[in-house]
């Protein structure tokens, strides 16, 4: 990204960490690892979030200008994807309910096309992410793929956070270890609660972009 300060940058995966999140993973697409320069060519970290609107699992209607003056996390899932399966073991949902419960805004989005066979209609999406105790403001269908191509989000998950000021502040990977193993929850630095926390604080966050892993978005289109 464009705007990425050299401060805040995380250095590229060792060869051992690329190998072992292969190895965990061996259905992951070439895709679901980018270098930053080709993460979220539209939405940049530093600049204002792409305003759009989308029909969550209930009908509703949530439009991003609405949240203006919270934070909001945008959190692109599949449940058909062994990283958001990892991270839905637990990780997730407590995120979801911590940050929740501070006034943050959190906002799942899946971005799946109808004829893929991960595709959940919007009653069986929130059906899973009851059944998994999810707490997300919402969960938002994005069948065209317009939200995620506007975000350019490559990943699931592939996580996003907006300032109350509506800039994108935070646009990478949910944690550090690049892999499908629960295991690895524990020992890895999570992005996402460490940029919320820091937000909340009224301070800048101390890492504002970095790899975002997982299996590709299933796009009606090429992204």
């Amino acid at each position: 990204m464009s705007n990425r300060t050299p401060a805040t940058s995380i250095s590229p995966l060792t060869r051992r960490q690329f190998s072992g999140a292969l190895a965990a993973a061996p259905w992951l697409a070439p895709a679901a690892l980018f270098p930053l320069s080709a993460q979220a060519a539209a939405a940049a970290v530093g600049q204002a979030a792409p305003d759009f609107s989308a029909v969550d699992t209930a009908g509703k209607t949530h439009r991003l200008s609405d949240y203006k003056g919270k934070l909001v996390v945008l959190e692109w899932t599949n449940p058909g994807c062994p990283f958001v399966r990892k991270h839905y073991s637990g990780n997730m949902q407590s995120l979801q309910k911590e940050f929740t419960a501070k006034g943050v805004v959190w906002l799942a989005v899946n971005s799946t096309e109808e004829s893929s066979g991960d595709y959940l209609a919007p009653g069986k999406l929130a059906g899973w992410m009851a059944e998994k105790q999810g707490q997300p403001t919402a969960t938002l269908m994005d069948e065209s793929g317009k939200v995620g191509q506007l975000y350019g989000a490559r990943t699931t998950p592939h996580m996003y956070i907006i300032s109350p000021q509506g800039q994108l502040v935070y646009a990478g990977g949910i944690d550090s270890i690049p892999s499908a193993r629960v295991d690895d929850i524990k020992t890895a630095t999570n992005y996402v609660r460490q940029g919320l926390g820091e937000a909340l604080g009224g301070k800048p966050l101390s890492v504002a972009t970095s790899r975002a892993y997982g299996c590709s978005v299933k796009y009606k289109d090429a992204a």
